[in-house]
């Protein structure tokens, strides 16, 4: 009996791929724990549809992203940090307070999970920064830390 699983199985295929299964398998395990549905020419049609929606999504997202990456990369963010005796600087600059200085100076909102640092900001200057947008698109983000 040939299968559409519904969601990742292991051993057998991942979310979307028709497969042949036993019939007893398919009507025990897969499709009464909802990991699969059997394929009918109208499953199989539906199928079809979602796979062509999910990649016009996806390359939708791509655009964006990409379009997103070129305003970014003329961005430079201004962090304001407290300094003490001499320009010591108090810790470090956090990607948080870096999304909320993007957000105040440019009206855009960054997810800060994608924030790449490498080197801890804990000193007064310009910084060049990561940005993981997309699995292919990096954009460069300028921070210039300076006292309050």
């Amino acid at each position: 009996m040939k299968v559409i699983l519904l969601q990742d199985v292991k051993s057998l295929g991942k979310k979307g791929d028709v497969v042949e299964v036993s019939v007893g398998y398919a009507r025990n395990a897969l499709i009464h724990k909802n990991l699969g549905v059997e394929a009918t020419p109208e499953n199989l049609n539906n199928l079809k549809l979602k796979q062509k929606h999910d990649a016009k999504v996806a390359e939708e997202n791509l655009e964006a992203a990409k379009e997103l990456a070129k305003e970014i990369e003329t961005w430079t963010v201004e962090v304001k940090i407290k300094t003490g005796e001499g320009g010591r600087v108090f810790g470090s600059v956090s990607t948080k307070e870096i999304v909320d200085a993007c957000e105040k100076q440019y009206g855009k909102k960054i997810d800060k999970k994608k924030i790449e640092i490498d080197v801890p900001m804990k000193a007064l200057g310009s910084y060049d920064l990561k940005l993981k947008l997309h699995p292919e698109v990096q954009a460069r983000l300028r921070v210039h830390v300076s006292e309050k």
